[in-house]
């Protein structure tokens, strides 16, 4: 594979502003204060899209984040979807992917039919919900802007190509035409990368990928090579992508999605140098290599550490997940979450609960609100103290709710999502084996 004479990854990826920093320190204490007060009108989120400036360095590699359906979106919003709606998908994805991590063991058997009448077996994915964040990047010499979506939950990066053999759905930017560009190379069926891709297949010699992710959604097309452009600065040339002719599911006005998993056919993994970030230990499952595992060993609502024993979080493990919304606890430690943060929210007008949110107020017609600080403490001594944007989902000033959602059973996968990822520098040091959380996302 070609040097990369523009960049100079400092980590696998990403530095990853989502709209309000956090803090986070190192050490054992919740370091936050109890209670902060904030006025209601900081609480709602802007209409307009404020500017973007890198501060970035030109040898980091790095993506502008923004929320499918906030303001800096590039899709049109007439049409984004409900907090209800978002909510409601988001459970679908996390079902999607307790359903994975229970049959991991079980290969998935079904086939697709692939361009040129190959047929692959489907490389099991997971749902993807509303992508809920998206980033604009440029593939191919010269090249085409192409906005898609920012999935940690999956390995293989694709977007829809011309021509589309049986199906393409609509997108907002125009469909990548590989005939255009003059640095597109489709990998061979002999090309180890090939075999990387993991459900790959052969049509006149040159490799065919499927995937097929937890809601049925899928894409099936050639696995290529071209030129992926971040920004003027960082130019990554031989990228390895899926070049999607058959595809159809739930990805909105998407061109495709970019897949920032732990596997070799990721993102992070194909533009990985060097780094020297460590904060909590990255874990692994071997039979599930794409997803980032985490040690969560406690929590605190107003300094106080909640009395859930460590086992609890550690009988499924936890994943963080920029495709989740909302941070799935076992029942047990939601169950605490929730009574030692109603206690703290007595003075405030409960409100009816929102899809899988079941603790909400209503906050209409106050100045001002106090809520109680909430800290997730992680392996190593890491403790991520979270703003009020992390604490509380607004659906409205009538309907603000935490930002917490019980699995099922104290045996289901947690999940800490995006919502408690808003304004994070996220470090995945995928040599090292580590994460890290910085407060510099914004």
């Amino acid at each position: 594979m070609a040097s990369l004479p523009c960049l100079n990854c400092y980590l696998p990826f990403l530095v990853a502003c989502l709209g309000i920093c956090w803090q986070v320190h190192g050490g054992g204490g919740g370091g936050g204060t109890a209670r902060r007060e904030v006025t209601i009108p900081s609480l709602l989120p802007s209409d307009a899209c404020s500017s973007y400036k890198d501060g970035v360095s030109h040898n980091e590699t790095s993506l502008r984040v923004v929320h499918r359906h906030g303001p800096c979106s590039p899709f049109d919003l007439r049409h984004r979807l409900s907090h209800k709606q978002i909510l409601d998908q988001d459970r679908s994805r996390v079902d999607s992917l307790h359903r994975r991590v229970s049959t991991a063991a079980k290969p998935d058997q079904q086939l697709l039919d692939a361009p040129a009448a190959s047929s692959i077996p489907a490389r099991n994915g997971i749902s993807l919900g509303t992508g809920n964040y998206v980033v604009t990047v440029g593939f191919g010499t010269p090249k085409r802007e192409q906005t898609v979506i920012f999935d940690t939950g999956s390995d293989v990066t694709w977007i829809q190509c011309q021509p589309c053999v049986v199906t393409c759905y609509q997108q907002q930017d125009p469909i990548f035409d590989p005939s255009k560009s003059s640095t597109y190379l489709n990998i061979s069926c002999s090309s180890a990368y090939c075999a990387d891709v993991g459900a790959s297949a052969c049509s006149s010699s040159t490799c065919v990928y499927g995937v097929q992710y937890g809601d049925n959604s899928y894409t099936v097309g050639f696995y290529a090579e071209d030129t992926l452009c971040l920004t003027p600065y960082d130019v990554i040339p031989n990228f390895r992508f899926g070049c999607g002719e058959r595809n159809e599911g739930l990805f909105g006005k998407a061109a495709g999605l970019i897949g920032l998993g732990r596997d070799k056919p990721s993102f992070v993994s194909q533009t990985y140098q060097s780094s020297g970030f460590r904060f909590t230990p990255m874990l692994s499952r071997a039979s599930l290599p794409t997803f980032y595992y985490l040690t969560l060993t406690a929590i605190s609502v107003g300094d106080q550490q909640l009395m859930v024993p460590p086992t609890v979080f550690s009988i499924a493990g936890t994943i963080i997940d920029s495709g989740t919304v909302i941070t799935r606890l076992p029942p047990t430690a939601y169950s605490a979450l929730r009574s030692a943060f109603r206690q703290e929210m007595t003075a405030y007008k409960s409100a009816p609960t929102l899809s899988i949110l079941d603790t909400c107020y209503d906050l209409s017609g106050l100045d001002k609100v106090t809520v109680p600080s909430v800290a997730l403490h992680l392996g190593g001594g890491a403790t991520i103290d979270l703003e009020i944007t992390g604490i509380l989902y607004i659906a409205s000033l009538s309907q603000a709710c935490l930002a917490f959602a019980a699995n099922r059973a104290d045996t289901d996968l947690g999940i800490i999502g995006n919502v408690q990822q808003r304004g994070l520098a996220v470090v995945y040091d995928v040599s090292k084996h580590v994460i890290g959380f910085g407060p510099a996302g914004c």
